[in-house]
This record gives structure tokens, sequence and C-alpha cells, in this order.
């Protein structure tokens, strides 16, 4: 760098020096790229798993056999994020999923497509994953001077809110005009242009890396560092448990139709509302400084998600629900950024691909078990119950973990990492 760039990275970045920067323009169009291939991939799999059964059931069956792989090799894949370049695991990640396209591009052409086949497919999707995602979450602070990290955080997040919403459209587009095997073509030419632009992602900083095997002494000292971390550790709990309470998304079908009587119309405008609150939350992110109270900005957005969730359970009025989801998308897009700020900058960089496995573990399970509780809940007493209480349970939760762990609500992300101070 020169000396002007030096002298720019001891300060927080601005949006227009932020995009001026080579490498992370780079790594977000990378992130761009495969979070919109990914999406196409996902929702042309949903589409075609709904043909072959004209069945519910086996979508839920495909998400949890994609889980299952991912939950048991994340470990082993934050231990190679840990000892090799993370930009080699992201792109050696990317070549199954592109062999599984151009195998099902063919079954569906030839007509041998079946839902054992996409069910094998799922599963090394799944294995695939495991790398990819502790990967992905160690590699920005190697990208970024960690001045900048919180607004590269914020603009990550927001530009990858809009590429998971255009992913789906472009595959339903593309099933629609054109069918299921050329959506899988579309897939494979978006991950190839992500692995170009993975390719030009320069780091700052390189870590030097552990020589040897991976062991398992190795795999658990990231489950050691979360344990003994109380900031990181509470982050990660507070989400796992928030997301596992509040998670409306899997009931919003009921409201739209049953309770608030808006149809499939109002079901779009119900989904689109968090994606607007989370856009709207991230722009004032990103016009403000980078918040230093990171544990204290999480805990109170958290609970403002889990309390506006309630409310929206309880709302009669469509306009009203509307707003209250909105409130809980903007609450849930803060709690990403401070998360991943306490997370990644309290981190060791030797250990951050082991210890983002665990949180990669977490949100993976948060979802998975969030869907289960709510249909659970849901099928015993009523819907409205269902998310009203998993409100109630996300705010009872967090009280717990912070009386628990209080270094999460006192942590703060300054200049200097903190995490030798947390344990105190």
């Amino acid at each position: 760098m020169s000396e002007a760039q030096e002298a720019a990275a001891t300060e927080p970045a601005t949006l227009r020096t932020l995009f001026r920067d080579r490498p992370f323009g780079f790594y977000i169009a990378n992130r761009v790229v495969q979070t919109i291939a990914m999406s196409v991939q996902t929702a042309t799999i949903t589409w075609q798993v709904y043909e072959i059964t004209g069945s519910a059931l086996p979508l839920a069956a495909v998400g949890v056999i994609r889980f299952i792989p991912a939950f048991i090799l994340s470990f082993v894949g934050g231990a190679v994020a840990d000892t090799r370049d993370r930009r080699w695991v992201l792109g050696l990640s990317q070549i199954p999923p592109i062999l599984i396209s151009l195998l099902l591009w063919w079954s569906t052409l030839v007509q041998a497509d079946t839902l054992t086949l996409i069910y094998v497919t799922s599963a090394v999707l799944g294995m695939a994953g495991a790398f990819e995602g502790p990967a992905r979450q160690s590699l920005l602070p190697q990208v970024v001077p960690r001045p900048w990290f919180q607004r590269a955080v914020t603009v990550g997040t927001t530009i990858q809110q809009l590429a998971r919403i255009l992913g789906p459209s472009a595959a339903g587009f593309l099933i629609y005009a054109l069918g299921v095997a050329p959506a899988y073509l579309a897939h494979v030419a978006l991950a190839v242009a992500g692995l170009v632009l993975l390719a030009g992602i320069a780091l700052r900083e390189r870590s030097p890396r552990r020589s040897g095997g991976i062991s398992l002494v190795m795999v658990l000292e990231g489950l050691a560092y979360v344990w003994n971390s109380p900031a990181v550790l509470g982050a990660i709990a507070l989400d796992l448990f928030a997301v596992i309470f509040a998670s409306a998304e899997a009931l919003l079908p009921i409201y739209a139709n049953d309770i608030l009587g808006v149809g499939a119309q109002g079901y779009g405008l119900l989904n689109s509302a968090r994606g607007v609150g989370a856009f709207a939350a991230s722009a004032v992110l990103t016009a403000l400084p980078p918040i230093v109270a990171t544990g204290r900005t999480m805990v109170l957005t958290v609970a403002v998600f889990g309390l506006a969730t309630a409310a929206f359970g309880l709302s009669p009025w469509f306009p009203l629900s509307l707003l209250f989801y909105g409130i809980s998308g903007a609450a849930d897009q803060v709690s990403v950024v401070m998360r991943q700020s306490i997370i990644q900058l309290s981190t060791p960089d030797e250990l951050r691909g082991r210890v983002n496995s665990v949180y990669s573990v977490s949100i993976g399970a948060s979802g998975q078990l969030g869907a289960v509780e709510s249909g659970l809940v849901s099928t015993w007493t009523n819907p409205v119950f269902a998310v009203v209480s998993g409100g109630v349970g996300c705010v009872l939760s967090l009280v717990v973990i912070v009386r628990l762990l209080p270094q999460l609500w006192r942590h703060q992300t300054g200049p200097t990492p903190t995490a030798g101070t947390e344990k105190a």
C-alpha cells in the first residue's frame, strides 16, 4: 500500500474508501455472485423436488439431509481454514456444487432425475458448505484493516441480502422461461464467475499457518476458545436461542392466509418486509460512525427483535404486521453486524476458522430447530401462541445469558483485540 493508503487504513472507512479498495471490491463482488449462484441452485432444487413429489415433506427432508453432514464436518472445515489459504479453501469448496449442477442438468435432460439423486447430491452440498462457511467468514478480517471491519460487514451483509432476494427471483424466471435444466446451467456460469473474482482477492495480512496435519486436539481448540471467551460464547448463544424461539418465518403462510387474510400477495409482502427493515438498518449503520459498545448494542437489538416478533404475532391488522415484521428484520440486521464484530475481532486469526465453524454450526442448528419449534408449538396450541411465546422466550433467554455471561453486555470493540480482557 502507498503511504496515503496506509494512513487511511488506520481510520474508519467511508463508503467511498471501501468501494475504491481493490481487495474489498473483489471480495464483495465474489460474495454477491456466489450468493446469487447458491440461491439459484437451492431454489431450483427445491422446485424440482416439489415437481417430482408434489409434497412439502420431502422439501423439509432436503434441508435436514444437507444440514447433517454440514454439522458433522464443520469443525474439520474450520481447522482446514486455519491451516490453508482461505481463498483456496473457498475455491475448492465451490467445485462440488458446480459438478452437482452439471449432474442434475444432465439427469433432468434425460429424465433420470429422481428424489434419491437429489438427496445424495444435497448431502454432498452440505459437505462442501462445511468447508465454505468457516473459510468465507474468516477471510474478511484479512482483506480489510481492523478499523474498516464493522462498516465492511454492514456493506457486505446489505449487499448479500439483496443478492438473496435476486437469486430466487432469477431462478423462478429461468424455470418459468426456459425450464429446470437451464437454471442449473445458470448456477454453473455464476459459480465459475465467482471463482474468477475470488482469484482477484489480495490479502492485507497473511497470518502464520500451523504446519502438519489436522488432529482432534486442533479441532477442539476452537471449541475451547469459544467456551473460555465469554463475549464470543454469549454472542453465539444469544443468536442461537433468539432464532430458535423467535423465528416466525415458518408460520408466515398461515398468518397470510388464515390470520391476516391477505393471501399469496400479502405473503410476498411479509417476506419482503423483513428484507426492507434489514436494508434500512444497514443504511443507518453505514451512515453512523462504527459502534464501540458492540455487546450492549447486540443485547438491546436482540431484545427489540424478540419484542417485535411478539407484537407481530398479536397484530390483527396487516399494515401493522408489516411494520412489526420489518422492525424485527432491522433489529436482526444490527445484531448480525454486532455479532460479527464481536466474534471476528475478538478471535486471533490462527483460530478464526475453527471459531467460525462453531458459529456456522450454531446458525444451521438454530434455523432447523427454530422451524421445528414453531411447527410443534403451533400444532399443540395455535400459530398466534407459537409466535408470541417465541418472542417472549427470546427475551427471557436473553436475560439468562446476560446474567450468566455479563462480559457480553460489557464488551467493546476497540482498536485492539479484547479477547484477553474478556476473561477477567
